[in-house]
Parts: structure tokens; C-alpha cells; sequence
């Protein structure tokens, strides 16, 4: 195996640590490559590692909100926060997971920074650092557990666009989430238009603007 698909001959043996090289991410991720260029299409990677496989997503969806948005600051801001919204992971070792928040807001702040320079705004990227603490999870995706919080059930939160510049936001529990996709016959997500089941959310939150996710 490279070095770059293993850090550690310990890691494989206690957690069976292996990382998916970039030619095999993209290879599967062109399987489903209409949904990696739709902006608000959400991806959960539940062994996330340091995010090889959520880097290359959120890289496709900036790519598509830079060729559509890049002339207007404010609606780029907007999508590019969606599309940072739309990205979720878990993983067991801590390390993983720092990295993996830290190598998406790199990959978003290099292009935003590229983009407006100056001009960028500081509460955008405080949003989208927001968004990856909570998308981004230290915990244990078979016992639906957090790592880093003893006994807590790792809550994911849905963040939808309402209107130009708000954003809903809504927590949901990953086990409920997990049991109701793959636990009845009526799916969670549709884009179909077939009836679906969504459960209730644990917690619900005023409107906020897209840039004052963080207050």
C-alpha cells in the first residue's frame, strides 16, 4: 500500500485505517457525478478518515458555484456556504476529523480568497467554519455515538436555503435518521417525488442569515 493510503501499520490493525486513493475517489464519485455538481445534494461519508472522498465532492460543487456565481460576490457567498452545508462525516480518531474540517475550509477559502480577495468577508468564512464543526464528527457511526461527548448520540443538522440570503436549520439524531432510511421502506430523501417519511427534528432554529450562522 502508499503512503498516502496508510499512516500507520498500528492504524490498519486497531481501526482497519485504509485510505481510498484519489484515482479510485474519483472513479467512484463518476458513478454519481450528477449528484456531485448539484450544489445542495447531500453526501454522508460515515468512515470519513481525513476526507478524501468529501474533499473531491465539495471540490466538484465549489467548481459549479465558482463557473455560475463568481460574478456576484454575495450569491457565490451564499452557494458556497450551501455547498459546504451539503457535506457530512464521521470518524472514530480525532486527528481525522480535525483534518478533514481543515482540509474542506482550505479547499473553500483557496477559492474564495482567489475570487474577491479583499473583498472576502470574514463572517462568511466564521459561517462556514460553523457548519464543518457540526457536519464534521468525532464519533462512532455503528453505535450512532460521539467520541468526543461520553453518551451523546451524534446530531446532525440540516441547513436549508429559505430565501436569498436565510438559512433553516434543523437538528436531527443519526440513529433516527439511519433507522428511517434504511430501516422502513419509505426513504428519507427523494428527488423523485414519491412520498417519503422524514422524522421529526429534535431541535429547530430561527431563520438566520446565511452569514450570522455562527452568532
Amino acid at each position: 500500500m502508499s503512503k498516502q493510503q496508510v499512516k500507520c501499520k498500528t492504524r490498519v490493525a486497531d481501526h482497519g485505517e485504509v485510505f481510498t486513493a484519489e484515482r479510485e475517489v474519483n472513479a467512484m464519485l463518476d458513478l454519481v457525478k450528477h449528484e456531485t455538481e448539484r450544489i445542495e445534494s447531500r453526501f454522508l461519508e460515515p468512515a470519513c478518515g481525513s476526507g478524501n472522498f468529501l474533499v473531491e465532492v465539495l471540490h466538484r460543487k465549489l467548481d459549479v458555484v465558482k463557473n455560475r456565481y463568481k460574478k456576484s460576490q454575495l450569491d457565490y457567498e451564499r452557494y458556497a456556504v450551501i455547498a459546504v452545508s451539503s457535506i457530512y462525516g464521521i470518524d472514530l480518531l480525532e486527528d481525522n476529523v480535525e483534518e478533514c474540517r481543515c482540509r474542506l475550509y482550505d479547499l473553500f477559502n483557496e477559492q474564495y480568497t482567489q475570487l474577491f480577495k479583499k473583498k472576502c468577508q470574514e463572517a462568511c468564512r466564521e459561517s462556514v467554519r460553523y457548519i464543518l464543526d457540526h457536519n464534521i464528527i468525532h464519533g462512532d457511526a455503528l453505535t450512532f455515538k460521539r467520541a468526543d461527548k461520553e453518551n451523546d448520540l451524534i446530531i446532525f443538522s440540516e441547513w436549508s436555503a429559505v430565501n436569498s440570503v436565510m438559512i433553516k436549520r434543523r437538528d436531527y439524531s443519526f440513529e433516527i435518521l439511519h433507522n428511517t432510511q434504511f430501516g422502513s421502506d419509505a426513504g428519507l430523501f427523494s428527488d423523485l417525488g414519491e412520498e417519503v417519511f422524514i422524522p421529526d427534528p429534535i431541535k429547530e432554529y430561527p431563520l438566520t442569515h446565511f452569514l450570522k450562522l455562527s452568532k
